[in-house]
């Protein structure tokens, strides 16, 4: 399917050194999380964003990690399914949350439930996952 859809601007020919910082904080929080909680985190905000490149790209990554064709069907559904554990839920509301920041701020109840699932480093590291992927779909 990747070949029907539209490549993005090759931004790593245009600004080299900003692409290459991109991908060391994007290597830096994957080798920081579980690569299935990664890769919804990725999957989830491209979704949201309607990035049609990296939906089918994290799709593919997340199938490679071990993800199951049910969850990633579900995954714009989570919260109406008990197939998400309590660090994936959290995970992603956390994930929307940051996406939809013209929305306004992380609600605290957001953020209360992920600070209490996750310890500070982990919690961090979903914050920057979610920061950088939502920087790539741009």
């Amino acid at each position: 399917m990747t070949d029907d859809i539209r490549p993005p601007v090759p931004l790593f020919e245009h600004a080299p050194d900003a692409y290459q910082a991109m991908r060391r904080l994007d290597a830096a929080v994957a080798a920081a999380l579980d690569p299935t909680l990664f890769e919804l985190i990725k999957l989830r905000a491209s979704q949201i964003n309607g990035c049609a490149y990296c939906i089918d790209m994290h799709t593919k990554d997340a199938r490679a990690a071990g993800e199951t064709d049910d969850r990633l069907a579900l995954l714009p559904a989570w919260r109406e399914t008990k197939l998400y554990t309590d660090e994936e839920r959290a995970a992603l509301a956390l994930t929307e949350a940051i996406t939809r920041i013209a929305d306004g701020h992380v609600p605290p109840d957001v953020e209360d439930r992920a600070r209490a699932v996750f310890d500070e480093a982990t919690y961090a590291h979903v914050v920057f996952a979610a920061t950088v992927i939502n920087a790539w779909n741009r």
